[in-house]
């Protein structure tokens, strides 16, 4: 796996082990991310799905403050009946097991998730 390749690689696995998660109804993008996401898939000459931009621009990850450590962020919508404590404790449990699997030494990562709605 190449170093520029790795991002995208890991937000698409947060992106799937949150969906997973009991209580997620689905990722949700705000439109700044849609458009990025939508951006990114034309200039590297792909079609763009929009099923695919939503998913990937629902989770960021970037860098945090200090060298090497993750900033991750997640918006999900939750369903309804489901604590909202409860499913973000869970989502966030899912994005750690990933980073860790996916990586051996990686500094903690920040994760930030953000419920953006109820249905």
């Amino acid at each position: 796996m190449t170093a520029d390749r790795e991002p995208v690689q890991l937000t698409e696995r947060i992106a799937q082990a949150v969906a997973g998660v009991p209580g997620v109804a689905f990722l949700r993008p705000g439109l700044a991310g849609l458009l990025r996401s939508s951006v990114a898939a034309r200039a590297a000459g792909r079609r763009v799905n929009p099923e695919e931009c939503r998913a990937k621009s629902a989770v960021r990850v970037g860098q945090a403050g200090a060298p090497g450590t993750l900033a991750i962020e997640v918006s999900v919508v939750l369903r309804r009946g489901h604590r909202a404590v409860d499913v973000t404790r869970e989502v966030r449990a899912a994005v750690w097991r990933t980073v860790q699997a996916g990586a051996g030494n990686r500094p903690p990562a920040r994760i930030t998730v953000t419920v953006t709605g109820l249905v």
